[in-house]
């Protein structure tokens, strides 16, 4: 598994960061470039189950290992989902359990810095270099307005 790093600077405060982050219609405003129509469930509590998912039903089965409100905020990923279901862990997903997710927001003279790591399996690197870059540009740009 491989950890990536992706940084932006957004001319916002970091409270309207994180909101643009983690509130329902911006979440999947930039989501979506991950898959149409992505969204989460959860209650955005630390310790609490998220569940990152697809119309379809597809995606994955997390936990929210860390939460500092308008700072950081890091999930685990236990399990996949298909058909809205948390599959066992088998041989097929098992390569993503324990990997880690995370966004941290820093600022300094009104400028958000948002890094965001992600662990990968190595045939997802070009995947996720090309995909969370547009991601964070959507965030940048909701921040933004």
């Amino acid at each position: 598994m491989e950890t990536l790093t992706f940084k932006v600077e957004i001319q916002a405060p970091r409270e309207k960061v994180w909101s643009v982050l983690w509130e329902d219609a911006s979440y999947r405003k930039w989501a979506t470039v991950f898959c149409e129509g992505t969204y989460a469930i959860s209650d955005w509590t630390e310790g609490s189950i998220i569940q990152f998912l697809t119309p379809n039903g597809e995606g994955m089965y997390s936990v929210i290992e860390e939460k500092i409100e308008n700072e950081y905020m890091a999930f685990k990923h236990l399990s996949m989902m298909k058909n809205f279901e948390v599959l066992p862990v088998d041989a097929a997903n098992q390569e993503w359990v324990g990997a880690t997710e995370s966004y941290r927001l820093t600022s300094s003279d009104g400028i958000t810095v948002l890094k965001a790591t992600v662990d990968t399996v190595d045939k997802y690197v070009d995947y996720f270099n090309t995909t969370f870059l547009k991601a964070l540009m959507i965030i940048k740009e909701l921040s933004e307005e």
